[in-house]
Formats: structure tokens, C-alpha cells, sequence
């Protein structure tokens, strides 16, 4: 029996009714319209079987608004069956305990969840706190009701008190699998322990707010469903925060009471106006904020006007119209446009499709307006309630879906099998304790603005906003990415360390080597716990590479050879003695490059290669250029600077390409990485000019190494 099933009138529960003060046309769904006396007809006997029980008529009459063939057959069997289990059973407030499921049940069917999820609804507390079976439940109802039914029971049963919150919720999402129906459940039933927390101690009020607040509005959020969030939110911010819930309830009523201005309706009724002049079929709505929501907006704006405390919602039948909309709103009203978002091209990661703007009231003030289709506004409040079962055939479709249907990025197209859902499955099992599976979940869930980045194969990725190019690296190739190299953002190489923008290409790229691994470093730009995870439990599997320090500034490592040997080049010095001429550093001429040579001191002549900036300088210094001219010797020496990412056992792969190739190593030099580049720098001999580019090319192909060229500095 849940601990948490307490007296129904609860202070919270009074505060939130009386906020009631709602405006005429409301579209946002209220979940808490049935009245206290239809649940305590639960208290009369079994109904005969050839009709409804009175005391679920309400529910069957919220679920036939949504489904309308329904068979109500099945709800009869498993409310005579919950009520006949539940008999004799109280909750703390005296109150029959068949109140409960009948309340949770109510709420799904509110939100337009189907029949399954109803009569799992029902039965959720028959297996955990009565004599029913989950075999008894499997025969008269079927697999799909068992299995809901058992994913809530193994939810129910994880309750160690405060101490062991981590642990419950790591349980939690195991038990809910692939089926967010368990979760549906599990937030309804919270949602109704919330409104219920009257006679409990105010210390366990507060332990139960919290955990609500950190991550079961959080996850209701990632669900869609926006009706049970904004409830739970207002209801925490009762519990937690009870003097600005206070400070806010007073504003509202304020605002809304009896010879109030109605700023809203005015512009409402303008909006209509202007929008059936442009002959556009459309309803416009005035929709109030939530408690927690007007909170947000005092906190944002500081004083509040009568716009304020709500915003407009137009509904309209075909995507189309949403555009045509915005598009008379921004013609016929003065914009702003920094608060113009298009969520229906870019839908959020739990489906949610709306264009938001904002236009001037004639006073002045600022009216947002949301402009969604009739489907839209239904996802945006019940999200993957109002979507049907994963197993059957969903509303809108003709067929059934079988099992989730996997899209080319990787993230499920199903929206009742959210990939974020399974990527948090994945990564519970790799969190080492519960402790930090906690922290992880709190920090992901906590993330309420997603980009979306695309792959080089064309896919996406949906990463929380700050992701760095470590986090996209580990959601597109798991542990495969502890062999990343580096990335290219756009096109251009970057740093593993990149923050990534929404909209932006990334291509990851990996070494071939699979005994690499991430450097500690990385858990500095790591931002998501798929990624943290994955690079600790790497690093603790190989304390030698934890061990390593940190890139820190040392002496570069030098190998220096004989310098004498070089390509022949001659000075044509007019009549001079003649002087010994040699390949300029800088841009390391060879055959058959032009070049042009001047005079520097000891009256030796360095040769430049044409294109090299020294020799504009040169020549701003007044110096006369001295021609130069190659020989017949077919050696060359020539310096060459690699750029690579940095791994285990990168300078051996160079040296040995080099060598491979034919080429002489005069003298190397390696900086410090930095941000995983490091730069080589080789000055080779090679016995023949024209090898050069095959030199280079071989040096190309070393895994690790994006680029070589010739030095070309000052």
C-alpha cells in the first residue's frame, strides 16, 4: 500500500483549487474536475454485471471523450476486481483505498491513455497490497495488462526511505523497460499521493517534494505530458517554497478577480478578428499561466501587467494555417521577434510541436501567443499518454506497430518508446553506484533545452545544450569512442573540447587502433553521463593512462642529425667571390621550386622559395634580391611540419612512414599537445626531389594525422 496515500483535502490541495480563478475558454487540460463525492461512491457494493459501477462512471465517461468505440467491459472487470481485493482496506485518512486507483485511473483517462493503461491503472495496487496475483491478473485480462501491472508492483515495492532515493529511482527505470505506460502510471500515482501529503509530517512532505521536483517533473516533462507536470509543479512549489507560492496565489487573484481588467481577452478578441478577416478557420483561446509559471515571469519581468498572467493559444486544423497565422499576427501586430521560436519544423525531444511568438498589446504590453494544429495542442498536454500503446495500433494509424521502429539517427521514431529512455538504460548499467547513477540522472534530467546535431552520415544526434564534440563522439559510437581522434565541425577540424551549436555537422573521427583510450582531460569537456560514465569507467579500468599528468608545459623533444647535405644551389653574384648558398628555413625550398635568394651575414646567400614572406620583407628592407639557381644533384633536404591528434605510439607510426618512404630524418621536433593536436616537425634528406610527394602523402595516411605540409613562417 502506498506510503504516501494520505488525507485527500490537503492544504496544498485547497491552495490549488482556489486558483481556479481560470478564464473563460480555457484550453489547458484539468485533471482534477471530478469531485471528491465521485470517488467515495467507490464505498457502494459491486455493481451487477450487466452494467457500469457507479462509482467509475466518470472514468468511462472521460475515456469515451477520447475513444469513443472503447470497450468498457474490461474497465467493469478490473474495477469489480480492484474494489472486491481493496475491501476492508483504508487509507490514512479513513478513506476507502479504492479511492486511489479510481483517482489515478481518472487522471489517465483525462489524458486520453487507452483502455490497457486504464485497466492497468485500476489493478496497479491489486498484486503489491492484496491476495490477486500477477497470474490471476494475466489470465482475466491478458499479457499486456500483466506486464504494466507488474512493472508498477516492482516500482511500488522500491521504498527504503530517504537514504535509498538513488537506488529507488536506478529500480525504477529498470522496471519501466521499453513501455513508458509504467511510467505513465507511476506519474499519475504520484500525482495524486501529491495532492494528498495533508497529514503527513512536514519533514516527509518535503523529502517527497524534492524527490518530485528533481525527477519525476523532469521525467514528465521528457514524457510530453504537460497537464501533469504543471499540476506536480504547482503543488511542489506549495510544499517547498510556501511564502512566494503565497506572494504569487495573491497576484493572481488579484489580477483575475471580479472587475479586473482582462487585458488577454481584449487582444484575444482582436487576434480573432484580424485572423477572420484573412479568412483563416481558427480558435483562439486565453490560456493561464500556472502558478510556477507566473512565478518564472515575475522573476524574469519584475512587475507584472495583465498579459502576463497568461498567453494566447490559437488553434487551427493543418500545419499550414500555424504558418499563415504567424504569418497575419507579424503583419498586423508589431512582433518581437527574439521571442519567435518554430518548434513544429524542430520539434523538442519529447515531440512537443508549437510556434511560439510574442506581439505589442495596443497598451504596450507583451502578449505571447502559441499557435498550434488540434493533434499539436493534444501531444503538447498528454504527450505519450494521448499516443496510444507501443504494441497496438496508436491513434491516427490503421495498422499495429510492431516493436519500436528504429530511425536512421539512432533515436526511435515511436514516441512511446523514447530513445532518451533506452539511452538511460544503457547508461544506469555502466554506473559504478547507485550514488552516481543519482547525480547523472538529476544532472541529465535537469537539461531542458536540447540541439540537435547532424552526423556525417546524415543522421542526428540530440545532445543537451553545451554538449562538446566528447559527447557526440560517445552517443554516436558508445565505447567505441575511446578511440576518437578528433572531429570536424562544419567542415574544419576542431578540438574534442568544441561546444557544439544546434545545427551544426559534426564528423568524428577514429583511430584504428583500439587499444587507445580517452585522456582524463576529457571528463573536463564531458557534459552528458553517457560520457562521463563511459571515460570513467575506462580510466578506471587503466590506472596507467589515469595516471598519466596532464599536457604541462615541458621542452620539446628534439633529435638532431648531421646538417651538411643538401640539394646543389648556385649564386649568380655579377663578378663577386663567390658564397656558399643554402635552403632558407622558413619555407625549406627543394627542386624544382622558384626561388630567389638574398645576401645575409658572413656573405653567405639564403634561397627562398618565391611565394615565402621573407622575401617581401626583404625587399621592404631594401635588400637586392640575388639570383639563384638549382643544380644538377637530385637530393634535397626539405622541413616538414605534421599536424596530428595525439595517441599512444604516434611519433614511432611517423618515424617509420619516413623511413619507408626513403627519407633521411636531419632532425625532429614534438610541442606539447594541446587540446589533443600535437605538431611534428621534421627536417628530412631525401635522395631524390620528385619523392616529395609521395613523402607527404605517406605521412597522410598515419592514423591520427590530418595534415602535412612545408613550413612556411617568418
Amino acid at each position: 500500500m502506498s506510503a504516501e496515500a494520505t488525507n485527500p483535502v490537503s492544504a496544498a490541495e485547497a491552495a490549488v483549487t482556489d486558483t481556479g480563478v481560470r478564464r473563460r475558454g480555457r484550453a489547458r487540460l484539468e485533471l482534477r474536475r471530478i469531485g471528491r463525492a465521485a470517488l467515495l461512491g467507490a464505498t457502494a457494493g459491486p455493481a451487477p454485471r450487466d452494467r457500469l459501477p457507479d462509482a467509475i462512471s466518470h472514468v468511462a465517461e472521460a475515456h469515451r471523450a477520447h475513444h469513443p468505440e472503447a470497450d468498457l467491459s474490461v474497465l467493469r472487470r478490473a474495477y469489480v476486481l480492484a474494489e472486491s481485493s481493496h475491501r476492508g482496506q483504508f487509507r490514512k485518512s479513513g478513506e476507502p483505498y479504492i479511492t486511489h486507483p479510481l483517482a489515478v485511473t481518472l487522471i489517465l483517462a483525462e489524458l486520453g491513455a487507452e483502455t490497457v493503461t486504464l485497466t492497468a491503472s485500476l489493478l496497479h495496487d491489486t498484486v503489491e497490497d492484496t491476495e490477486v496475483t500477477l497470474d490471476q491478473v494475466r489470465r482475466e485480462f491478458g499479457d499486456e495488462v500483466a506486464y504494466l501491472v507488474d512493472g508498477v508492483t516492482k516500482v511500488e515495492k522500491i521504498d527504503y526511505g530517504a537514504a535509498a532515493e538513488p537506488e529507488t529511482f536506478r529500480k525504477m527505470l529498470v522496471a519501466t523497460g521499453d513501455d513508458v505506460r509504467v511510467m505513465s502510471i507511476k506519474l499519475a500515482d504520484r500525482l495524486h499521493n501529491m495532492r494528498t501529503l495533508g497529514v503527513m509530517r512536514p519533514e516527509k512532505q518535503a523529502r517527497i517534494a524534492k524527490v518530485t521536483r528533481d525527477v519525476l517533473i523532469p521525467l514528465a516533462e521528457r514524457l510530453g505530458v504537460q497537464a501533469l507536470k504543471t499540476e506536480l509543479e504547482d503543488l511542489v512549489f506549495a510544499i517547498l517554497h510556501p511564502e512566494e507560492y503565497e506572494t504569487t496565489r495573491a497576484l493572481i487573484a488579484e489580477a483575475t478577480g471580479a472587475g479586473s481588467p482582462d487585458a488577454l481577452a481584449t487582444v484575444a478578441e482582436h487576434v480573432g478578428t484580424v485572423l477572420r478577416e484573412a479568412d483563416i478557420a481558427a480558435e483562439v483561446l486565453v490560456r493561464p499561466r500556472h502558478f510556477v509559471s507566473v512565478h518564472r515571469v515575475r522573476l524574469k519581468r519584475g512587475e507584472l501587467r495583465g498579459c502576463d498572467f497568461g498567453r494566447l493559444l490559437v488553434l487551427v486544423a493543418e500545419d499550414a494555417d500555424c504558418y499563415a497565422v504567424l504569418g497575419e499576427l507579424h503583419t498586423c501586430f508589431t512582433p518581437l521577434i527574439s521571442e519567435f521560436k518554430d518548434f513544429i519544423a524542430a520539434p523538442k525531444f519529447n515531440l512537443y510541436q508549437s510556434l511560439h511568438t510574442a506581439i505589442a498589446a495596443p497598451d504596450g504590453a507583451v502578449a505571447e501567443v502559441l499557435i498550434r494544429t488540434h493533434r499539436m495542442h493534444k501531444v503538447a498536454e498528454a504527450g505519450v499518454v494521448a499516443l496510444g500503446s507501443p504494441h497496438g495500433t496508436a491513434p491516427d494509424q490503421t495498422e499495429p506497430v510492431e516493436g519500436p521502429e528504429a530511425a536512421e539517427d539512432g533515436e526511435r521514431t515511436d514516441p512511446t518508446r523514447p530513445g532518451w529512455l533506452a539511452r538511460l538504460l544503457d547508461w544506469q548499467e555502466s554506473a559504478p553506484d547507485p550514488d552516481t547513477f543519482w547525480s547523472s540522472l538529476r544532472a541529465d534530467l535537469a537539461e531542458d533545452h536540447e540541439i540537435t546535431v547532424f552526423r556525417a552520415d546524415a543522421g542526428t544526434l540530440g545532445l543537451p545544450a553545451g554538449s562538446t564534440c566528447v559527447d557526440a563522439a560517445y552517443a554516436q559510437h558508445g565505447d567505441a569512442a575511446h578511440t576518437c581522434l578528433g572531429a570536424r565541425v562544419n567542415g574544419r577540424l576542431a578540438p574534442l573540447s568544441t561546444v557544439l551549436a544546434d545545427g551544426d555537422t559534426v564528423q568524428l573521427l577514429l583511430a584504428q587502433d583500439s587499444h587507445s583510450g580517452p585522456s582524463p582531460q576529457w571528463l573536463d569537456h564531458a557534459r552528458t553521463p553517457a560520457a562521463r560514465i563511459a571515460i570513467t569507467a575506462w580510466l578506471q579500468a587503466h590506472p596507467e593512462a589515469a595516471a598519466q599528468p596532464a599536457a604541462a608545459p615541458r621542452p620539446p623533444l628534439s633529435v638532431a642529425a648531421d646538417r651538411s647535405s643538401g640539394a646543389e644551389l648556385h649564386a649568380d653574384l655579377d663578378g663577386a667571390p663567390p658564397a656558399p648558398v643554402r635552403p632558407a628555413g622558413c619555407c625549406t625550398p627543394v627542386p624544382p621550386d622558384t626561388i630567389t635568394g638574398f645576401r645575409v651575414r658572413g656573405g653567405s646567400v639564403t634561397a627562398h622559395r618565391t611565394g615565402c614572406p621573407a622575401v617581401d620583407v626583404m625587399r621592404r628592407l631594401g635588400r637586392a634580391a640575388v639570383p639563384v639557381r638549382w643544380g644538377d644533384a637530385a637530393q634535397c633536404r626539405v622541413t616538414l611540419v605534421a599536424e596530428s591528434f595525439g595517441r599512444p605510439g604516434l611519433l614511432a607510426d611517423l618515424t617509420e612512414a619516413i623511413a619507408t618512404a626513403g627519407a633521411e630524418v636531419v632532425s625532429a621536433t614534438v610541442e606539447p599537445p594541446n587540446e589533443q593536436r600535437v605538431r611534428h616537425t621534421y627536417t628530412l634528406q631525401l635522395t631524390d626531389a620528385a619523392e616529395l610527394p609521395n613523402l607527404m602523402r605517406a605521412m597522410r595516411d598515419v592514423p591520427g594525422v590530418y595534415d602535412v605540409g612545408r613550413t612556411h613562417r617568418l
